[in-house]
C-alpha cells in the first residue's frame, strides 16, 4: 500500500495547520458530523500518519477539505490533530479558510464570507482579502455556553480547585486564579501539561460532559490554565493543554469557551472585545456577537479574529513498507 496526500502547511498565531487538499477518502454521511464518524471508524490511520512523527510532531494539527453536503455551504472540513478528529477547531478554521482562499481552492458565493460545514455545525468566516493575501479572518463560531460553574474538583497536584467547564466547539475546564492556583507563570510547560492531563481525568471521573444536542460531542480533550497577559493591551492569557501538548495559539474554540464563561459570570458584555493571549504571547480578539440558547443553557455566538500564514506546500507519502506507516508518539 502506498498513499500520497497533497497538503498546504502553515500556522495560525504560531499553531500549525496542515490542510489536506487531495488524497483523502470519500466519506459517507448526510453531513460533516456523520462523515467525521465514518472517518474515525475507518480512516483514523490517515490522521495518525499525517499528525504523528515522523511526518508530524506532538503539536501538529490540521484539516481535510471536502465538497459541502449542500448549497448552504461553500466548503466542508474535517479536523485532525494528534489527539483525534475534533468536531471543531478555531485556529484550524482560520488557517483552513485563509489557505483555501489564498490558493484559490474555494470560491465563496458571497465575497468576504466563507461558509464552512464542520462536524460541529455551520461556521461562517468573514475575511478581508487584498490580492491573494487574506489579511484577516473572523470566524463566527458555533453557539457556546457554560455547562458547569464553580465545579469543585480535587486536583491530584494542587488540591481542591473551583473549575468552570464551558463549550466553544470543544469542552474546556477553565481554571482561574484562586487559593491553590495563582498563574501559569508559576509553572514550567511540562508541569502545566502533566497537571492538566491529571485534572482532566479527575473531572471526567466526577461528572458527565455531553453536548445537550449532539451526544457524539462528549468528554474532555483539553484543559485551560489562566494567567495575567504579557502585553498591556491584552485582557487575559490562557494556556490550553490539548492532549499532551500546549496549544501555541490562544485556541479558537478555547477562546470561544472563555467568552461564554465570562459572559455567564457577568465579566463581559455582548459586543465587547476580549483580547486573549496564548502561552507564547500571540493573540486572538473575541467578541460575544449575540446571545442565544443551546438546549437549557444560556449561550452566545462567538466571533474570533486572527491571521494565518502559509509556510509551504507538501506531498506526504505513506508506504506500508515504511516501518512507521502510521507514525509514532513519544
Amino acid at each position: 500500500m502506498k498513499a500520497s496526500f497533497e497538503c498546504v502547511d502553515g500556522h495560525t498565531a504560531g499553531m500549525p495547520v496542515r490542510m489536506v487538499t487531495s488524497g483523502a477518502p470519500d466519506l459517507q454521511g448526510a453531513d460533516q458530523s456523520e462523515r467525521r464518524q465514518h472517518f474515525i471508524r475507518e480512516f483514523d490511520w490517515i490522521r495518525r500518519a499525517l499528525m504523528f512523527e515522523p511526518r508530524g510532531h506532538s503539536a501538529m494539527s490540521g484539516s481535510i477539505i471536502y465538497p459541502p453536503s449542500s448549497d448552504d455551504f461553500d466548503m466542508g472540513v474535517i479536523y485532525i490533530e494528534t489527539t483525534g478528529s475534533l468536531p471543531m477547531c478555531g485556529h484550524g478554521t482560520i488557517g483552513t479558510a485563509t489557505f483555501a482562499l489564498e490558493r484559490g481552492l474555494v470560491t465563496p458565493k458571497t465575497d468576504g464570507l466563507l461558509r464552512l460545514e464542520t462536524p460541529a455545525g455551520r461556521v461562517d468566516v468573514q475575511y478581508v482579502q487584498e490580492g491573494e493575501r487574506v489579511k484577516s479572518a473572523k470566524l463566527i463560531n458555533v453557539p457556546s455556553f457554560m455547562m458547569y460553574q464553580d465545579l469543585q474538583i480535587e486536583s491530584p497536584d494542587l488540591g481542591p480547585l473551583n473549575v468552570d467547564i464551558a463549550y466553544g466547539g470543544n469542552f474546556y475546564p477553565i481554571i482561574e486564579r484562586q487559593d491553590n492556583f495563582n498563574d501559569i507563570s508559576d509553572f514550567d510547560a511540562l508541569t502545566l501539561i502533566q497537571m492538566g492531563v491529571r485534572l482532566r481525568e479527575a473531572i471526567e471521573d466526577a461528572c458527565d460532559i455531553v453536548h445537550p444536542l449532539d451526544d457524539s460531542i462528549s468528554g474532555l480533550r483539553h484543559c485551560m490554565w489562566t494567567g495575567e497577559p504579557m502585553d498591556a493591551g491584552s485582557d487575559a492569557r490562557g494556556c490550553v493543554i490539548a492532549g499532551g501538548m500546549i496549544d501555541r495559539s490562544p485556541c479558537g474554540t478555547g477562546t470561544s469557551a472563555r467568552l461564554a464563561q465570562r459572559v455567564a459570570r457577568g465579566l463581559l458584555k455582548t459586543g465587547e472585545p476580549f483580547v486573549h493571549e496564548s502561552y507564547i504571547g500571540s493573540a486572538f480578539t473575541g467578541t460575544a456577537e449575540e446571545q442565544t440558547t443551546v438546549g437549557d443553557y444560556e449561550a452566545i455566538i462567538p466571533g474570533i479574529s486572527g491571521s494565518a500564514y502559509i509556510t509551504g506546500l507538501n506531498t506526504i507519502y505513506v508506504d506500508s513498507d515504511d516501518p512507521f506507516p502510521e507514525g509514532f508518539v513519544i
